[in-house]
């Protein structure tokens, strides 16, 4: 019996642990180019066009704004046309990646800004291309801030997940719902909130060292 609910755990764990980095991997891959449109067609930015700044922006918001929970349900639909269904880790990675994407884009949007107007002037004069500026000064100087950024965004995807559990998404919010909620088994439940909270402070762990040696070597 206790070999099971061992196993139960560990295919939990893993469960949230795949929907959480999957998430992160793709809100990076999609969120940091937005933050970077984001911050370089703002005015006074690198390639300033206040149109595509203000449309991205009200999108941006506009997702944002939308409760995890109800955009869960919303795009089960989508969910289903792009994975063949609505249940599972595999799908739940779709409303999580959705809602980290914008969450992400913010954040580092946020660092991007606070890098130095000066450095990125002295650059231009030295003839570098937007491109260039971006790939050598902008997301460099601004790494140790991204980092931070993907933290937080990551320890709020932890907690997602568990929430996504109500519409049998799997992992340890599954887990504590039919395991515990459902039969009225306390334990079970604060055991899955231990692993969460555990996980979290890992996640946190984590990212503050990476970020503070960025720091260290930025400087």
């Amino acid at each position: 019996m206790c070999l099971q609910i061992f196993e139960l755990f560990c295919k939990a764990t893993l469960a949230t642990l795949e929907m959480v980095f999957a998430s992160a991997v793709i809100a990076v891959f999609f969120g940091l180019p937005l933050a970077i449109l984001l911050t370089i067609t703002r005015p006074g930015g690198l390639w300033p066009i206040r149109s595509i700044g203000r449309v991205l922006g009200f999108v941006v918001d506009l997702t944002r704004a939308v409760p995890f929970i109800i955009l869960l349900v919303i795009l089960i639909p989508f969910t289903r046309f792009v994975v063949g269904t609505a249940l599972g880790t595999a799908a739940a990675i779709v409303p999580l990646s959705i809602t980290a994407i914008p969450y992400f884009a913010r954040i580092a949007e946020v660092s991007l800004r606070e890098v130095s107007p000066e450095l990125i002037d002295a650059v231009r004069a030295m003839g570098a291309t937007r491109a260039k500026i971006v790939r050598s000064v902008l997301i460099p100087e601004a790494l140790p801030g991204l980092v931070s950024g993907l933290t937080v965004t990551m320890v709020s995807l932890i907690s997602a997940s568990a929430m996504a559990g109500v519409v049998g998404a799997g992992g340890l919010g599954d887990l504590a719902i039919r395991y515990g909620y459902q039969r009225f088994n306390t334990a079970m439940m604060l055991w899955v909130v231990s692993i969460l909270v555990a996980l979290t402070i890992i996640v946190q762990f984590v990212g503050n060292t990476v970020s503070a040696r960025l720091k260290a070597y930025n400087r």
